[in-house]
């Protein structure tokens, strides 16, 4: 398959003979440029953990969002079919994949895979046949709709078909961000499946808007330290939503944030004992959100346009891999790929045989 070959770096088949086959773990930000991470150029937000993931395996240049926004280019992923085919292929929100489709998470169990899904799905609301654990998840944490995932201080998230209260959020409170919630139970998730296959599948919210960010010691190494644009009309629109007090200060403390919770799951797999049978894919969903403030980083690094564009900032973006003693730390590819192609290359890691008519190799 396109994926294995290039990530083949260290030789031999995927699942090693008398091995138990990889446990395959796929973090997804949501709205990262390709910019925005320090191996990719960004010089003013910090991201040592992800930054460190580059270091010990593979960085792709030029990888693939499957689409432009959110529904779309997560139902890519987990179909293997581009967006043409996908059964969703815009993003009003709410929109579910259909009950004939099949996810990667559904070709996997049988094989003995352990799923869990932990953050914002996007592809099927409390109701319909789209929600994760009718679509091969064992255990899903987070937001069913996209609009939902839009704030971070709700005052549930769900717990499978569960609503999850969210300590100190109710009237509008802010007891306890979401994400935080979110990045734990994605690790306790590894920690109970330890002695099995597992897909963990962590499409975190960050930095995704709403521009919020708990004011602890990440936000306070940045709170001061950037110029900040003024907006004056910010008393005409008092949401949060769209502009906070401090953008630049806000958004690199959500990637940075993003960035800690990268590392501590890293740091968990390592503890485990997993890391050489554990494939780590990190990603982002689309590119950067197109807010004027994000030019102040440089979000989409040499690529034109943005989130919602199909020029190259739009749909390329961030992609590395790490699987310890299969592929070569330090390295870098530029063969193109693209979300498609993560279901067939995690079926054959998987030891398994994807569908016949998908369009990933």
């Amino acid at each position: 398959s396109l994926g294995l070959g290039a990530l083949a770096g260290c030789g031999g088949s995927p699942e090693r003979s008398g091995a138990r086959p990889p446990n395959i773990v796929f973090i997804m930000a949501d709205d990262l440029g390709y910019g925005e991470l320090g191996c990719y150029g960004q010089e003013k937000i910090k991201t040592p953990h992800i930054d460190q993931l580059a270091a010990e395996g593979l960085k792709f240049s030029d990888a693939y969002a499957g689409c432009t926004v959110c529904a779309p280019s997560r139902s890519v992923l987990m179909t293997g079919f581009h967006t043409g085919h996908t059964s969703v292929r815009s993003n009003p929100g709410g929109v579910p994949i259909l009950p004939e489709d099949v996810t990667v998470a559904e070709l996997l169990k049988p094989l003995g895979y352990a799923t869990g899904c932990f953050g914002k799905w996007g592809l099927g609301d409390i109701g319909t046949e789209g929600v994760p654990w009718k679509q091969g998840f064992d255990e899903f944490v987070g937001y069913l709709h996209q609009a939902h995932a839009h704030y971070y201080y709700p005052e549930y998230i769900y717990d499978n078909a569960e609503k999850l209260p969210l300590k100190g959020n109710e009237g509008k409170g802010r007891g306890t961000f979401s994400h935080d919630i979110i990045a734990d139970r994605s690790i306790q998730f590894i920690e109970r499946n330890k002695d099995r296959p597992f897909f963990c599948y962590a499409p975190f919210t960050i930095p995704h808007s709403e521009y919020v960010v708990p004011e602890d010691d990440i936000y306070s190494s940045y709170s001061d330290k950037f110029e900040e644009p003024e907006f004056p009309e910010r008393s005409n629109r008092p949401d949060r939503l769209i502009r906070p007090e401090k953008p630049h200060a806000t958004l690199a403390a959500m990637i940075t944030r993003l960035d800690r919770d990268v590392g501590r799951l890293l740091k968990r797999i390592d503890d485990l004992g997993l890391r050489e049978n554990t494939i780590v894919f990190f990603t982002s969903d689309n590119g950067a959100a197109a807010a004027n403030w994000t030019q102040y980083f440089n979000s989409s690094g040499p690529l034109r346009g943005a989130k919602g564009s199909f020029y190259e900032g739009g749909i390329r973006v961030p992609m590395i891999v790490r699987w310890t003693g299969r592929v070569k730390p330090g390295s870098t590819s530029d063969l193109p790929w693209a979300f498609q192609d993560f279901l067939p290359t995690a079926m054959e890691l998987a030891g398994g045989t994807p569908p016949r008519n998908i369009d990933g190799i």
